[in-house]
């Protein structure tokens, strides 16, 4: 996995993000991923103990989600229902800024957020840190996926690991070479069928690009960018927009399939799920997906709990069983990603799935930047002087047209 700096983002930085919303980080830094300190955890209706806390859920009898579509199947959520006494309800969320949104009515008690939502969330107050010794299957969860800069702020966990992913360059095989093993043609104007992400976070993709192929612009980071860094991924990514055929987001990413199978698309960015819809497809479709030679980005998501949960007890109970080996596995075939519980790899149907989608190749993951949220703060020594996400927002509207 790619090592992540510890970023101890505090009032003024997370500020910055948010505008005039206060924000206090929980707990104290470094050292390893910790439950929060004292009652930071605590959520009124909360039981303090597991044995409580599960005798609370049957009173409560629901949990509330807004989800990233297929992360809550009926098949695996009628199961939780059994076991805790708690029916799940979801909303599809239609990609990461509709998330937040979704969180800040209090109208739900969780959320499964990618890293560009998880510290704006944190930032508003509309999440709570977790008492991950009230969660026992937090205990398998990968090292490398615990106390990230995208899921705790000093060393406290807002939430526990989902699974994790990459961003594929994916093309078909009468495009592009077979062996292609570069992003190139995704950024030299060769190709006019492009497929692309559409959101701010797809300008880290450029920056990914230009971190390998312009090293003059000192780019360590894709989400922590200087003007001048900025600027430059901005520029490809306009030059780069007359070639794009169609965008696809967290709401219609399957019908990237739809495009790529008629044509109309040829070339572009993808998950896994996707490709895993054109192999099932009849016949499958000739496309090849792959992980360039300059690295990617991806994304690790996080179950997150309200800080205004009406069912916090029957979430707790979600964010455990959702990450259990028997559930975690299930999802993460469901979704084509590699799950976060080390326990999951021994009970997939895929006996192979675990080394398919590298779940322990720590290194493989070494050059997958993880979905963040961009913040002033660099992060380093070069201070507050990167773009936060709202310029993110801005630049993208302006690319798009």
């Amino acid at each position: 996995m790619r090592k992540v700096r510890r970023r101890h983002l505090g009032l003024a930085a997370l500020a910055v993000l948010v505008g005039a919303l206060a924000f206090t980080a929980a707990g104290c830094g470094g050292g390893g991923d910790s439950s929060a300190s004292g009652e930071d955890w605590q959520i009124e209706g909360l039981g303090s103990t597991l044995d409580e806390i599960q005798a609370n859920a049957r009173n409560e009898g629901e949990v509330n989600l807004v989800i990233w579509a297929g992360y809550a199947d009926k098949s695996w959520a009628d199961a939780f229902t059994q076991q805790t006494g708690c029916q799940v309800k979801t909303k599809d969320g239609a990609g990461s800024d509709d998330m937040v949104d979704q969180m800040a009515t209090g109208a739900y008690d969780g959320v499964s957020a990618s890293g560009d939502a998880t510290l704006r969330l944190i930032a508003r107050g509309d999440v709570a840190p977790v008492n991950t010794d009230l969660i026992p299957n937090y205990a398998d969860v990968f090292e490398g996926l615990k106390n990230q800069s995208y899921n705790s702020v000093d060393g406290v966990a807002y939430g526990v690991p989902h699974g994790r992913g990459p961003n594929y360059l994916v093309f078909r095989n009468d495009a592009l070479p077979e062996n292609t093993d570069s992003w190139a043609s995704m950024w030299d104007g060769s190709q006019s069928k492009l497929s692309v992400y559409d959101g701010p976070l797809f300008i880290a993709d450029a920056a990914v690009y230009l971190k390998a192929t312009q090293p003059d612009l000192g780019i360590t980071d894709p989400y922590r960018l200087t003007d001048e860094q900025f600027n430059a991924a901005v520029d490809l990514l306009k030059e780069q927009r007359p070639n794009i055929a169609k965008y696809w987001d967290g709401a219609t990413y399957a019908t990237q399939v739809t495009t790529f199978k008629s044509g109309e698309t040829t070339v572009g960015t993808t998950w896994p799920y996707q490709v895993n819809l054109m192999a099932a497809e009849k016949p499958p479709l000739p496309v090849t997906a792959l992980k360039p030679k300059e690295g990617t980005t991806g994304w690790s998501d996080t179950w997150m709990i309200s800080s205004k949960a009406a069912n916090p007890n029957c979430m707790y109970l979600w964010m455990d069983y959702i990450i259990s080996p028997e559930a975690n596995a299930k999802v993460a075939e469901y979704f084509g990603e590699a799950p976060s519980n080390a326990k999951a790899c021994d009970l997939t149907k895929d006996e192979n799935h675990c080394d398919t989608y590298h779940a322990t190749d720590e290194a493989w993951w070494d050059d997958v930047y993880y979905w963040d949220t961009p913040t002033a703060d660099c992060g380093d020594d070069r201070g507050e002087v990167c773009k936060p996400y709202e310029d993110w927002q801005a630049a993208w509207a302006e690319i798009k047209g």
